[in-house]
């Protein structure tokens, strides 16, 4: 396709180039999505991305000299408007995973979901309206966050939060979107939106999922894993 200026920008992290081509043809032919840039390692992923400024970079978690995890601290750590990044795995209980979201990734993918799968991914964490697969991350949380968790961590996020934003969080946490948590709690879709930018900044995160991982990890929300 050709690029405009209304296009997500796209650029793929992988260190195996079938993959990466793999990924540019699936996307590359959907409307509205434009691969912009490659790299086949974790510096190289840091170093195009500072270049080229897209909307979405799709990460490998494991690539040479410098993993998916780092790679993407390095991003959002140094730019000044960064890009979402979705982390590309093979198994979706890999430990790394967890370490990607908890560092900034705002979802993650596996290596074997469908084109379909794949396009929905890209345009739902560029909207940021929902959360990405919400049971695997729930799975992860159970199995990395509670670790984490305390009583007063979990009061002291309870406290920055109206009791309204915190009902919001936990719909959040269930992979609602703004369309849908306003039906649950019979509020305008331009309500929830502010309750969610709320809850975003008392919290200090930048999307819902950091803001879903922060309260599994303080134990504000207790996750339980989905079979």
């Amino acid at each position: 396709m050709t690029g405009s200026d209304s296009a997500l920008r796209i650029v793929l992290a992988d260190d195996e180039r079938m993959i990466r081509t793999a990924l540019r043809v699936i996307l590359g032919a959907e409307e509205g999505l434009e691969v912009v840039g490659e790299a086949a390692t974790g510096a190289e992923a840091v170093s195009v991305t500072r270049q080229l400024r897209p909307d979405i970079v799709l990460m490998d978690v494991r690539m040479p000299d410098v993993d998916g995890i780092r790679a993407t601290e390095q991003i959002l750590a140094t730019m000044d408007r960064p890009p979402r990044v979705i982390v590309v795995t093979t198994f979706e209980n890999d430990s790394y995973v967890y370490e990607a979201l908890h560092a900034g990734a705002s979802g993650f993918l596996l290596k074997r979901a469908e084109p379909a799968e794949l396009v929905h991914a890209v345009r739902l964490v560029a909207r940021s309206d929902s959360l990405l697969f919400p049971a695997a991350v729930r799975n992860l949380a159970a199995a990395h966050a509670g670790r984490r968790a305390t009583d007063a961590r979990a009061a002291e996020l309870r406290a920055r939060l109206s009791e309204r934003e915190a009902e919001v969080l936990r719909l959040m946490a269930l992979g609602l979107s703004n369309a849908e948590i306003a039906e649950r709690l019979f509020l305008g879709a331009a309500t929830v939106k502010t309750y969610v930018a709320g809850v975003l900044a008392k919290l200090g995160v930048r999307d819902r999922t950091q803001a879903v991982i922060a309260a599994y990890d303080c134990g504000f929300i207790t996750p339980k894993p989905v079979s």
